[in-house]
């Protein structure tokens, strides 16, 4: 009988990759990091190979799967993995990696360098996860041959589940909450959907990979072409910017906007609340955003969803939520989902009868999601 595979642990492993930052690649050799030289030894060990060449490896494999832009460029700088910055000190190397956001060194400690290694973390575990599934199947394909049986059928736990129902309690009652693991467009039967903005309710393009520009596209009228017939967020968004005397001023960071879902409706989504929680940085195409407005907004949104409820057919009764500000607004995702949380604790603390959905594309997130809620491990 195989041995169930061994899964790291998202705090061990970032622990070490914080150890790594310290020390920097060029003394991989010399650092207590069991976990990551385990990792790098059953994924890519080679027999005779170094442990330091092997963590390296892993570690140049995840800063790559980032995909690019700013946060992979800090990455490699915080690591000492970009050309030429493997013998600089760890000060020289968060100096370095400020300088690609354009922030201090201290805020760059303080925000973007904790959302830059979780980041890093969070690619070897699913580097790590898509190993073991292999090993896993492997050991199934061979356990079945060696008693005759054949190749086993697809078996229902070989990818990780897109959504889950996790029950964490609040204020002495259970209360149900649904993760959905996939691009925010793809919701189905949800009657309201948060989407985070800037203060000026500027809506990226349709072609952006954020959450906002996905709404937008997701809510469009298309030709048989794909061409834009309809743009119904970008049109009642300006609309509401006018009616509400704001049109190409900021709003204070915690309004909430709302508009129809358009195209989205023929998925069963009626609204979409757009909450101006990240603050545009004059003369950067950066943003800031502070948990403080973000656990106003959601407040706010609630706020506005029971005004809002009874005057709808069916009541509106679903509300999901993604981490604001843990894209492009830089903030860490557990500190996200902690200004985020505070507010929908509050609103089911009063009672509210909400159906909660929560939706984020990586599985590394919702496991923490998860472990948060629940305090045990998924």
């Amino acid at each position: 009988m195989p041995h169930p595979p061994h899964r790291p642990d998202h705090a061990t492993v970032l622990a070490e990759v914080r150890a790594v930052r310290r020390a920097g690649v060029v003394r991989l050799r010399g650092l207590d990091i069991p976990e990551l030289s385990r990792i790098a030894r059953e994924r890519l060990g080679t027999p005779g190979e170094l442990p330091g060449r092997a963590v390296e490896r892993l570690l140049r494999d995840a800063v790559a799967g980032i995909g690019g832009g700013t946060l992979q460029t800090a990455a490699e700088y915080t690591l000492g993995l970009a050309q030429g910055t493997r013998d600089w000190p760890p000060a020289d190397r968060r100096r370095r990696a400020a300088e690609v956001y354009g922030v201090s060194v201290e805020r760059f400690r303080k925000h973007h360098e904790v959302m830059v290694l979780d980041q890093i973390t969070e690619q070897i575990l699913g580097l790590t996860a898509t190993a073991t599934a292999t090993v896993a199947t492997a050991a199934e394909d061979d356990a079945a041959t060696a008693h005759g049986r054949g190749a086993p059928a697809p078996g229902p736990h070989r990818l990780a589940p897109a959504h889950r129902v996790i029950k964490p309690r609040v204020h002495d009652r259970v209360v149900p909450v649904t993760l959905h693991v996939h691009s925010v467009d793809l919701l189905r039967g949800v009657d309201v959907v948060v989407s985070p903005s800037n203060t000026y309710f500027a809506l990226p393009a349709p072609y952006k990979a954020s959450v906002a520009a996905a709404l937008r596209r997701a809510a469009a009228r298309t030709d048989a072409t794909g061409g834009v017939v309809e743009d119904h967020v970008h049109d009642e968004l300006r609309d509401w910017a006018v009616r509400h005397g704001i049109p190409g001023r900021a709003a204070l960071p915690g309004t909430v906007a709302a508009t129809s879902a358009g195209a989205m409706a023929a998925q069963g989504v009626r609204r979409i609340y757009h909450l101006a929680v990240a603050v545009p940085r004059p003369g950067t195409n950066d943003y800031d955003v502070q948990p403080a407005d973000i656990t106003r907004a959601v407040d706010r949104a609630f706020t506005l969803l029971a005004a809002e409820s009874a005057r709808h057919d069916p009541p509106l009764a679903s509300v999901c939520l993604p981490l604001l500000g843990a894209g492009r607004g830089g903030l860490p995702a557990l500190e996200s989902f902690g200004a985020l949380w505070t507010a929908v604790e509050a609103e089911l603390a009063r009672g509210a009868p909400w159906d909660i959905h929560l939706v984020m594309r990586r599985q590394a997130r919702a496991d923490l999601v998860e472990r948060l809620l629940t305090g045990r491990r998924p």
